[in-house]
C-alpha cells in the first residue's frame, strides 16, 4: 500500500507539472500567433483551467514532501511527546478540513454535470470537466492528509518532517526561502 501511495502522490506531482508545462508551451504559443496576427481563440479559457489543475494535482504531492508553508515555532520547542501530540492534532484537524473541502468539490463538480453548466468563455465546454482536477485534487490530498495522521498514529515521524530533514542532511535548504 506505500508503495502504491507514493507513486499516487508523485504520478499526481507529474501532472500538475505537465499541466504547468502545457501552459508555458499555450502561453508561448499564444504570443506567436499574436505576433502573426492570428486569433488565439480560447487560449486563455485553456490556460485558467490548466492553473487550476496545476494547483490542485500538486497538492498532494507538495503536502507529503514538505512543501506547504508549516510554522513550526511552537514545535521546535516542545519535547518528543508533546510535539507527536500536537502533529497528531494538526493532522486530525487538517482531514476534517480537507474531507470537507473533497466533499464540496466533489458536490461542486457534480452538480455542474447536473445542471450541464457550461463555460461562458469562447470554449463552450461543460464545466465539470475542468473542474474534475478541483475533485480528484481535492481528495487526493484528503489521502495525503490522512496517510500522515496514521503515519504518526502510528509513532512514526511525519513524511514531510523526514524528507525536509533528508534534504537538509544533503545541504539543501531550498525549501527554507
Amino acid at each position: 500500500m506505500r508503495c502504491f501511495l507514493d507513486r499516487l502522490y508523485g504520478a499526481s506531482g507529474a501532472v500538475g507539472a505537465a499541466c504547468v508545462a502545457l501552459i508555458a508551451v499555450l502561453m508561448l504559443g499564444q504570443s506567436v500567433m499574436r505576433t502573426l496576427g492570428l486569433r488565439t481563440g480560447a487560449v486563455n479559457d485553456v490556460v485558467s483551467w490548466l492553473c487550476a489543475a496545476a494547483a490542485f494535482f500538486a497538492m498532494a504531492h507538495a503536502f507529503k514532501h514538505g512543501d506547504f508553508v508549516r510554522v513550526t515555532l511552537l514545535l521546535d520547542k516542545v519535547g518528543p511527546a508533546t510535539r507527536r501530540a500536537l502533529e497528531l492534532v494538526s493532522l486530525a484537524i487538517g482531514s476534517v478540513a480537507t474531507a470537507y473541502l473533497a466533499w464540496s468539490a466533489v458536490l461542486f463538480t457534480y452538480e455542474s454535470w447536473e445542471f450541464n453548466d457550461l463555460a461562458q468563455g469562447l470554449l463552450p465546454l461543460p464545466m465539470w470537466i475542468p473542474q474534475l482536477s478541483f475533485a480528484f485534487g481535492a481528495i487526493l490530498l484528503l489521502v495525503a492528509v490522512v496517510d500522515e495522521f496514521i503515519i504518526v498514529l502510528r509513532g512514526g515521524v511525519p513524511t514531510f518532517v523526514r524528507l525536509v530533514q533528508e534534504r537538509h542532511a544533503r545541504g539543501d535548504f531550498s525549501s527554507d526561502i
